[in-house]
């Protein structure tokens, strides 16, 4: 079996609130939820394939989100860059970069912040 990346697992504040982001603006589905002590988990994905993305939430000794500087962003390929990053922005995220075309590759990428502030990077690939 060739090797291949699964999930990703990151800690959130509020599940519910990070559940309608990243299924309501970056439209990923909800493909489990899972109670274990102390943990409240859902894993999203797209309908399409790809990695999945983990959330997960301490119902004791919970802490505020520590981004430290290990994690820098998270990617999500996307459809159309400037409709979900303009959605985003219009339900009250944060952008840190409006879409931009890069010359040096044919994507459009921009950058928002999910609702603990993690950055997220908004990757549209154009044909060559």
């Amino acid at each position: 079996m060739a090797t291949t990346v699964g999930q990703y697992c990151i800690y959130v504040a509020d599940i519910e609130r990070s559940e309608r982001f990243y299924t309501e603006i970056i439209g990923l589905k909800v493909q489990s939820r899972t109670e274990i002590p102390d943990v409240h988990e859902i894993v999203l994905a797209a309908d399409h394939g790809g990695g999945r993305l983990q959330l997960a939430e301490r119902y004791v000794n919970g802490q505020p989100i520590d981004h430290g500087f290990a994690l820098w962003k998270i990617y999500m390929n996307v459809d159309d860059c400037v409709e979900v990053h303009d959605r985003a922005v219009a339900a009250g995220y944060t952008s840190t970069m409006a879409p931009q075309r890069l010359d040096r590759w044919p994507v459009t990428v921009g950058f928002i912040l999910d609702p603990d502030g993690y950055s997220i990077e908004l990757l549209q690939r154009h044909e060559e």
